[in-house]
């Protein structure tokens, strides 16, 4: 174009016309002007040591070899280096270098054949560090409550909670199950992203106390089997409290006599004996404070020397171990007995 030729002319002094060979040698002259007049102003600058005063004022630029001295090396690293792999170095922060609960938007990668399920160990590559940790899903609900989820929603992100080093937030997150063996189908199984470091758990999970009525004054009835102690009861003195057939109620005081546990409450109108009591509440969930570094480095085999925990499924197929089945997790045919 127009511009590029006026561009490429002024820039070789505009002398005799486009591709001459006169123009293109007083360029060149130009810049080898150029470069010795700069030498000339480092020289003048940096004095005689010239190159070795420039790196102690500017440091090391990009095409320079350099030297560095890496302290506390384990010995296995150098038994086990493969001088045809290279290596990235980089630094952390004083704050990365601590351990906490991280909390992070997290989400199923869309290729994923399978869900993810809770508690199951997952390798996070965070930054420069790759780790083994143990996630807890959640979802934040509309009154800010942290519900637990058992497995991660099918296209919806949650939000993900494990131990592991500290990272700053809106840092990226990747989520893989195994860095060995076989594995069909698309290997990453999650991304995320940092939210906030916690040094404590949020998430809750619901908690259904059941209790059964034993003996019933009007709208004033005796409960027991729903808490195991008078301590229990206590904490719970007028928490709210429901039956089958949706009469509400409110747990008031404890019982000297009788099963230890068993307290007075009071309903709307007169219960069964046949009806079944019980309250909702909300636990938190402890976060397993697991933390294993991807140390593949450190073994002549690679990722295949690095030893990792597996999840349970894997567990279950490798040692041909049936899953356990809880005959109160199967589902029977409802029979109701009438009412008394």
């Amino acid at each position: 174009t127009g511009f590029d030729d006026d561009y490429d002319e002024s820039k070789k002094g505009n002398v005799g016309k486009p591709g001459d060979e006169q123009a293109e040698n007083e360029y060149v002259e130009a810049l080898k002007r150029e470069k010795e007049a700069r030498l000339k102003r480092n020289e003048e600058e940096f004095g005689i040591d010239g190159e070795s005063s420039r790196l102690r004022f500017e440091g090391f630029r990009q095409g320079i070899y350099c030297r560095v001295r890496i302290d506390g090396i384990p010995a296995e690293f150098i038994d086990s280096f493969d001088p045809t792999m290279p290596l990235v170095i980089g630094g952390l922060t004083p704050q990365e270098t601590e351990r906490g609960l991280v909390r992070c938007r997290f989400k199923k990668h869309r290729w994923h054949k399978k869900i993810l399920k809770c508690n199951d160990p997952l390798v996070f590559s965070i930054g420069w560090r790759r780790f083994q940790s143990i996630p807890v899903f959640s979802t934040e609900d509309q009154n800010g409550r942290y519900r637990y989820l058992k497995y991660t929603p099918e296209h919806m992100h949650c939000q993900a909670t494990f131990y592991g080093p500290q990272a700053p937030p809106n840092t990226g997150i990747l989520a893989i199950q195994r860095l060995t063996g076989n594995i069909p189908g698309f290997r990453i199984s999650a991304t995320g992203v940092v939210l906030e470091l916690d040094a404590s758990s949020k998430v809750v999970k619901k908690l259904k106390l059941v209790g059964t009525p034993t003996k019933i004054y009007k709208t004033t009835a005796f409960i027991s089997g729903m808490f195991n102690s008078d301590l229990e009861v206590s904490r719970f003195e007028g928490a709210s409290i429901r039956t089958v057939s949706g009469l509400r109620g409110q747990v008031k005081k404890s019982l000297r006599e009788g099963q230890p546990g068993s307290f007075r409450a009071t309903f709307e109108d007169k219960i069964l004996l046949s009806d079944i009591v019980f309250c909702r509440t909300w636990v938190p969930v402890e976060i397993k404070q697991y933390y294993n570094p991807v140390t593949s480095l450190l073994c002549k085999s690679g990722a295949e020397g690095w030893r990792a925990m597996k999840p349970k499924a894997q567990l279950h197929v490798e040692t041909e171990t049936p899953i356990e089945v809880n005959p109160d997790s199967i589902y029977k045919p409802i029979e109701r007995k009438e009412r008394t």
